[in-house]
């Protein structure tokens, strides 16, 4: 059983990022598909408010748990620290703008539900978060192993 929790332990630690993206990832996707339900059922509000409104909650959520638990930002500064949320927020609001333009396409245009389309969106979504957080918001930090 030890030799299996090292191994499990050391796949962990050696895709570390990655992981911890894909649970907080998952879970930043659970948040915004429950509220989008709670929006746009219970509260009976328009799909496009539904889903505008779940995702300035979720990116409250995701930009603490990407800082925190994904790319673990060493940025104390005060200046850092809102240079990044600035990009956190701008890189958000561009794949909330790729959110907004394919649930439009896909329910409107195409007369997909809106629940499918809401977690094919999500799934692409997260991807692009994922790149530009790699790429442009937590590089600095992630580059130097901290």
């Amino acid at each position: 059983m030890k030799k299996l929790w090292d191994f499990g332990w050391g796949l962990y630690r050696k895709h570390e990022e990655g992981i911890n993206y894909l649970i907080f990832g998952f879970l930043a996707f659970v948040l915004n598909y429950i509220l989008y339900f709670v929006f746009a059922d219970a509260v009976a509000m328009h799909y496009m408010a539904a889903t505008g409104l779940s995702w300035v909650l979720t990116v409250v959520f995701a930009y603490w748990t990407n800082r925190t638990f994904v790319f673990k930002s060493q940025n104390k500064e005060t200046k850092a620290v809102v240079t990044e949320f600035v990009s956190f927020i701008g890189a958000r609001v561009a794949t909330e703008v790729l959110e907004l333009g394919l649930m439009y396409l896909m329910v409107d245009v195409m007369a997909v539900n809106d629940k499918i389309s809401k977690l094919i969106c999500q799934v692409i979504v997260i991807l692009a978060n994922y790149v530009l957080s790699k790429i442009w918001i937590f590089k600095d930090t992630s580059e130097k192993g901290n």
